[in-house]
């Protein structure tokens, strides 16, 4: 009867999503002995859990208050047997969750849940390879795409099932913001040894958006070394960028030859098919059901990724309530007033600047100076050309953005960019993931 009653209590204590892992996981190795209208007692197994539950009593308290009656009294007693045995203060396995946690996933990306096509099909079996032996194949792996093609997706599966297939595995999903942060704190701190540990052990480390290291001579130095001492212990390296390798500026040439030892896969945005498919595990992941002939007007109406799950997330809010399932009228009425809302934010000239300044590594304030340098050259005349045919601008307009003398050299400039598109596939590539970006964020 009480084994009963306590595992009815910790049930409604996970239900509830405690914060504090450690106390959970106390609370389901102790025993409850005894249970009166004033006094609870819990047997503990060890010295050092009745310790930490002790200084914890109050909250404890609470808890117990809050299922069984308000007002009890805990007390801890140690189980009689193993009073003089000398135990670890915690026995107990972090969950699976907890590992995800804390190695920066999100429990939600998974190889079951990622829909494959044409555009990815290369990615995906990539990625089940690397997931299945890590370290063997494909090192590094290095993705890149655009905005919501599924980079941090697959990325993300691939930590999971190693993890899956080995808790003790050391795993990381970074960020290369998080990784320079990191970095520039341990320097600043005299702590580098401190950030050293943290990162060359690991058996996976997943860099996403590895473009922003670009030019940042002590991160490239950092991560080069740390690269090296993760795959030469057999390790796996994961790579993500927005922009193909080529088009990574003031990366080292030794980097680039290092990312460039392993696969490099290119993820298409999702054609229709895809983003059909996308669509519809999304509904069944928020348990909504969804008519075919609905799911396909929707992917016709949305390109992204990113907006087509805005989208679902809106009609499953509409009919929450009203109707079991997404149909074709919910689908009409939802872009009827659409329709009639204010048009999205528009991209202004700015955005244009700062996007591709950032891509290609550039100064905003370069743009609009005097500098006839190659690379800031090209930079100004793709912004040009960007104004042109996405802005619609005049070349008068473009030219007093740009600070030009006249309206001739942005036609020129413009004129040089659509004949480089239409001769070189690496240099249209790099000027549709700008455009990409652009449209993704209005």
């Amino acid at each position: 009867m009480l084994t009963s009653l306590w595992s009815d209590f910790l049930t409604n204590l996970q239900d509830k999503n405690q914060k504090n892992p450690i106390l959970h996981s106390l609370l389901k190795q102790v025993r409850l002995k005894e249970l009166t209208e004033k006094k609870i007692l819990i047997v503990c197994e060890n010295i050092g859990s009745r310790l930490y539950l002790e200084r914890r009593k109050g909250v404890v308290e609470e808890l117990i208050g809050a299922h069984f009656k308000k007002g009890l009294g805990v007390e801890f007693v140690l189980e009689e047997k193993k009073i003089k045995k000398e135990t670890p203060l915690f026995q107990f396995q972090p969950s699976t969750e907890d590992g995800f946690t804390r190695a920066g996933l999100n429990i939600k990306y998974k190889f079951d849940n990622f829909a494959v096509s044409t555009s990815n099909q290369v990615a995906f079996a990539a990625s089940k390879a690397v997931a299945s032996s890590p370290g063997k194949s494909y090192n590094p792996l290095f993705f890149h795409g655009g905005v919501g093609v599924g980079k941090t997706h697959l990325a993300q599966a691939i930590a999971r099932q190693i993890l899956d297939n080995n808790h003790k595995a050391k795993i990381l999903f970074c960020p290369s913001d998080q990784f320079t942060n990191e970095l520039i704190e341990a320097i600043q701190e005299k702590g580098t040894a401190k950030f050293r540990r943290k990162f060359r052990p690991l058996n996976l480390l997943v860099l996403d958006d590895v473009q922003f290291i670009g030019g940042k001579q002590t991160v490239q130095e950092e991560f080069f070394h740390t690269f090296n001492t993760i795959v030469s212990a057999g390790g796996q390296i994961i790579l993500t960028s927005d922009r193909p390798l080529s088009h990574i500026k003031g990366l080292e040439d030794r980097l680039r030859s290092r990312f460039s030892g392993g696969l490099i896969v290119d993820i298409q945005a999702p054609d229709f098919e895809l983003r059909t498919a996308i669509l519809l595990i999304k509904a069944r992941e928020k348990g909504v059901m969804i008519d075919m002939e609905a799911a396909k007007i929707i992917s016709e109406s949305v390109s992204d990724t990113r907006a087509l799950e805005g989208a679902l997330l809106s009609l499953c809010a509409r009919v929450v309530g009203k109707s079991e399932k997404i149909d074709l009228e919910a689908v009409e009425d939802f872009f009827a007033e659409r329709r009639k809302q204010p048009s999205q934010k528009k991209i202004s000239p700015n955005d244009v600047i700062k996007t591709t300044c950032s891509y290609y590594n550039i100064r905003q304030s370069h743009i609009k100076s005097a500098s006839r340098s190659s690379a800031i050259a090209l930079t100004r005349q793709i912004i040009m050309f960007l104004l042109r045919t996405e802005l619609q601008l005049k070349l008068e307009e473009i030219a007093y953005i740009l600070k030009r003398k006249d309206h001739t050299t942005v036609m020129h400039g413009a004129d040089k960019i659509k004949r480089l598109i239409m001769k070189d596939a690496s240099f249209r590539e790099g000027v549709d993931t700008i455009v990409r970006t652009l449209r993704s964020s209005t």
